[in-house]
């Protein structure tokens, strides 16, 4: 059943006790509008963390929950080990790399402002967090990634330090060191138990700089390998998070 109903995301603060929801004007166009939904259509509700309901809808404004609020359809445990992505903000493809980034699996999306970032206009917060909820409703997933404001890379890296490598390890993901580096896929294959976190930093268009290479590994991040190519920042963190994404599964079903 849950498969078979279109999702819609509604904020956790949104649901209450009397299970009648008041639609937004998006929410109110989407099921109106786009899916011609009419009284009595039932839809799936979804709080992004990790509960699923089925809902009615009973005028174009409003809808309710068909099961109590504690007693969801579905309850899904929040996924372990848990993907954090800290992409470099490029000029072009970052809406993309967001969008694809939620289909993979992140768990975490850290828009990252490394040495090389060449942002042209605003950091755009609140448009990057609509495309990842509206990402998270179309590939039917239960929780909704975090998406954190504009991190500078030595807060990431102070922040990573403090975690400590051994609760969460850390992965840079380069394509033009010289050093012979192991795959990320070796690299995350080599990890014996289940970590709370897996961290994983790629790059701004023209790679990391020197500087931050340095600081990178010592701060604990392990460099891996990409493969032979020199990729598009874009790609790049497509591939490597598709890379992890498999691993997780593999190994933990998720």
């Amino acid at each position: 059943m849950a498969r078979e109903l279109r999702r819609v995301l509604i904020q956790p603060e949104r649901l209450n006790a009397d299970g009648v929801l008041l639609l937004s004007p998006e929410e109110q166009r989407y099921l109106s509008k786009v899916l011609r939904y009419g009284p009595g259509d039932q839809f799936a509700v979804i709080n992004g963390c990790g509960d699923l309901w089925t809902a009615e809808l009973l005028t174009p404004q409003q809808a309710r929950l068909l099961e109590p609020q504690g007693a969801p359809l579905e309850r899904h445990p929040e996924p372990r080990p848990s993907l954090v992505l800290a992409a470099a903000v490029v000029k072009r493809d970052f809406d993309v790399v967001i969008r694809m980034a939620v289909e993979l699996g992140v768990d975490r999306f850290i828009p990252l402002l490394s040495q090389r970032t060449a942002v042209q206009g605003q950091l755009r917060l609140d448009r990057w967090r609509s495309i990842a909820a509206e990402a998270a409703e179309q590939c039917e997933r239960l929780w909704l990634p975090r998406l954190d404001p504009p991190m500078t890379l030595p807060d990431l890296l102070e922040a990573s330090q403090l975690r400590g490598a051994e609760a969460a390890p850390a992965f840079w993901a380069t394509t033009r060191s010289s050093a012979d580096l192991p795959s990320l896929s070796a690299a995350v294959a080599e990890l014996p138990d289940c970590p709370s976190a897996v961290y994983l930093a790629c790059g701004p268009e023209g790679g990391w700089s020197p500087e931050e290479d340095q600081w990178a590994e010592a701060a604990g991040w392990r460099p891996v390998d990409l493969g032979p190519r020199i990729l598009r920042s874009s790609t790049a963190c497509v591939a490597a998070l598709s890379a992890l994404s498999s691993w997780r599964a593999s190994r933990w079903d998720i």
